[in-house]
């Protein structure tokens, strides 16, 4: 056993508490790794207040990187000193939607959430969150949640490939598949909404949107690739026909999760558009539409589960962008901080403030 310092959500809508936990040694087919940063996701909000439902109690967090310390029987893909980043929905490349190249809709990628991650210094045991339990100073997990860092990309920085990276890169690419020259409109300026920009920018799109309720982000979603910049309010599907021509965006890619939100991004899609959503709503979050201005608009709709991404094949892309300057990782980042400043970060995101917290261990 090793004991480490770990942020632990002891009961659904309970403030995580840090503490220490006692971690085994990595079995056969386990990895433990020593983290160097994990991100603070709005999924490691929506778990802690019941959005998404996990066993508890757990340590949670799931966007992170670190270094391998030790290995368990028959792991040859990494060894002792390797930088990993950590893949919390590993494809078990069996079932019916990995047979079919759906990697990310696994049916069996979070079966290791119920698991027993370790053990409270009193005997108390934990879950391991989204199964990689990324908010502690270490953790240990199964071989397949962890794939090399590649060459190229600083090691703290590559937690957010775990993640944010993935899902905005992915939503571009593999969800609205957006195209050269098209426009695209982002709903929500957070980490998520920041990789989008930059990957819709890299996607070569003519007119970026980037919209949040805060106007303090506009530089943040400029940096990121964003042409043009609005402040939610009532008139925001007009604001950006009035962008675009009088049409609507190409695509329109939502990464709040709210019904409202999505309901505005459908609205500021031009006929014959796409819009995909990215941000995780709660079961409450309903969204209406009439049946005849579905047929009138000819637009798609799609849900987009971790930008539809295999993270074998897109992390080499992404290291690829990131060499080459077309990426840049660490402009997503908004506060570097410890693990006690976690729900300030939680806090934070309720309010719409900043980008991507990253703690940094």
């Amino acid at each position: 056993m090793v004991r480490v310092r770990a942020a632990v959500l002891t009961a659904i809508g309970s403030p995580l508490e840090v503490t220490d936990i006692e971690l085994p040694e990595p079995g056969p087919g386990r990895v433990r790794v020593r983290l160097a940063a994990a991100g603070v996701c709005h999924s490691d909000l929506s778990l802690s207040n019941g959005t998404m439902r996990v066993p508890v109690p757990a340590v949670l967090g799931h966007e992170g990187a670190g270094t391998v310390v030790s290995v368990g029987e028959g792991v040859t893909h990494v060894a002792p000193g390797d930088g990993v980043v950590l893949n919390w929905a590993p494809s078990c490349g069996s079932c019916h939607h990995c047979g079919i190249g759906e990697v990310w809709l696994c049916a069996n990628a979070l079966v290791g959430v119920a698991s027993i991650h370790a053990r409270t210094a009193a005997g108390t045991e934990l879950h391991p969150g989204l199964n990689v339990a990324a908010f502690a100073e270490e953790t240990v997990v199964a071989a397949e949640c962890v794939l090399p860092v590649p060459d190229g990309v600083p090691l703290t920085d590559a937690a957010l490939l775990g993640c944010a990276v993935l899902t905005g890169y992915g939503a571009v690419h593999h969800s609205a598949r957006v195209r050269e020259g098209e426009s695209v409109v982002v709903f929500g300026v957070g980490g998520v909404g920041l990789a989008t920009l930059q990957s819709a920018r890299i996607a070569g799109a003519a007119t970026i949107i980037a919209v949040d309720v805060s106007p303090e982000k506009e530089s943040l979603a400029r940096r990121a690739g964003a042409t043009e910049y609005v402040v939610a309010s009532d008139t925001t599907a007009k604001q950006i026909r009035k962008l675009t021509g009088g049409q609507g965006a190409d695509v329109a890619i939502e990464c709040v999760g709210r019904a409202a939100t999505i309901r505005t991004a459908w609205d500021s899609t031009r006929r014959g558009g796409r819009t995909t959503v990215v941000g995780i709503g709660g079961k409450d979050q309903q969204v209406t539409f009439n049946a005849l201005e579905l047929f009138h608009w000819g637009r798609t709709l799609t849900g987009c589960v971790y930008g539809n991404s295999d993270p074998a094949r897109d992390l080499p892309v992404l290291a690829a962008h990131i060499r080459a300057g077309r990426l840049d990782l660490g402009s997503l980042v908004t506060e570097r901080i410890t693990l006690e400043s976690i729900p300030a970060a939680f806090d934070n995101m309720i309010a719409g403030k900043g980008g991507r917290a990253l703690v940094v261990f």
